[in-house]
């Protein structure tokens, strides 16, 4: 054998064992997955379904893998903070990520995002779907959705509503609604759910479309009234309550989401693993009592399910923000 042939040879067989080396090392990682502590990363503080979701998660899975899940919340930037920490984290399975309505929006909200929403993640699964209703205050002349639709369309600009600042989800399901209705009105940004709903109450704006959860106290103490709910199918919470179909509004729908997510190259195994495990957590008795509690409805399948999902969300809120000229603040 020439010299420089063998040379060669001991070469690409050094090589060859090198990558099937490496290949044995990823089988056994993925199957030996999860081998130390998972991070479930929260981009929201404290409180609020985001928040009980990623420990829900993370006290479940514990139990069922025996490896310790911590929480992790990381608060700011529209999000963008706690997203981008994950977006920079290793596409090992051990950094999850909690992510909602913003996750389709802030791709077309903000000039430039610290990472590429549609291709730094990888779908794990579509944890539940929560609905949106129209709310006003309970002194409202403003009874049904015809009511509102009459007085929007007779008094363009008149009716203000509030919402939790420029760019938010009930900023952008009200800009939605005045595109299908034809309707025009006037915006009364606030700091949050909470100061938003309080000056409804009190009168200070005409109406808001918000969360259900976020709304219900204020219904049950009679200081709100709901006239729809922004969807397709009513609430189990609220049976009565029309959607905006029966209401007239076919076009109309409006659903904040839930679901988990990790960095893009995750081996699909240990995505698989992930999504299985989500999926057994979230049909538990006690799981979906809690979501129900807070006005959520459990979804799960399989991550092309919440990558279809995502895609249309993001169709979605890309004409809205752009046809409505919005940014975020």
């Amino acid at each position: 054998m020439p010299v420089a042939f063998a040379r060669s040879f001991v070469v690409a067989a050094t090589c060859a064992a090198a990558v099937m080396g490496l290949c044995a090392a990823a089988a056994h990682a993925q199957t030996d997955y999860p081998s130390k502590p998972i991070r479930i990363v929260v981009p929201y503080p404290t409180g609020g379904f985001n928040d009980t979701l990623g420990r829900i998660v993370a006290a479940k899975l514990s139990t069922a893998w025996k490896q310790t899940v911590i929480v992790e919340n990381k608060p700011g930037g529209g999000t963008v903070i706690g997203t981008q920490a994950v977006a920079q984290s290793p596409a090992d399975g051990y950094t999850v990520l909690v992510v909602q309505f913003p996750f389709a929006a802030n791709p077309w909200l903000y000039k430039s995002l610290p990472y590429d929403s549609a291709k730094a993640f990888a779908p794990v699964v579509l944890a539940g779907r929560s609905p949106m209703l129209f709310v006003v205050p309970s002194s409202s002349p403003l009874r049904s959705m015809q009511d509102l639709l009459a007085q929007a369309k007779a008094r363009p600009g008149a009716l203000n509503y509030g919402s939790s600042g420029a760019g938010s989800s009930n900023h952008l399901a009200m800009a939605l609604f005045e595109s299908v209705s034809g309707t025009r009105m006037t915006q009364v940004p606030y700091k949050g759910s909470t100061p938003l709903l309080t000056d409804l109450a009190g009168g200070q704006v005409d109406l808001a479309i918000d969360l259900l959860p976020h709304a219900l106290p204020f219904i049950q103490s009679g200081r709100l009234r709901p006239l729809a709910i922004a969807g397709t199918q009513r609430s189990t919470l609220m049976p009565d309550l029309p959607t905006t179909r029966e209401a007239g509004i076919p076009s109309y729908e409006v659903t904040s989401w839930h679901g988990l997510v990790v960095p893009a190259g995750t081996p699909p195994a240990i995505v698989d693993k992930l999504n299985r495990e989500l999926n057994t957590i979230f049909a538990m008795d006690d799981v979906k009592k809690t979501f129900a509690q807070q006005g959520v409805v459990p979804d799960g399948g399989t991550p092309a399910h919440f990558q279809q999902f995502i895609d249309g969300q993001m169709a979605l809120w890309k004409k809205v923000v752009h046809d409505a000229a919005i940014t975020a603040e």
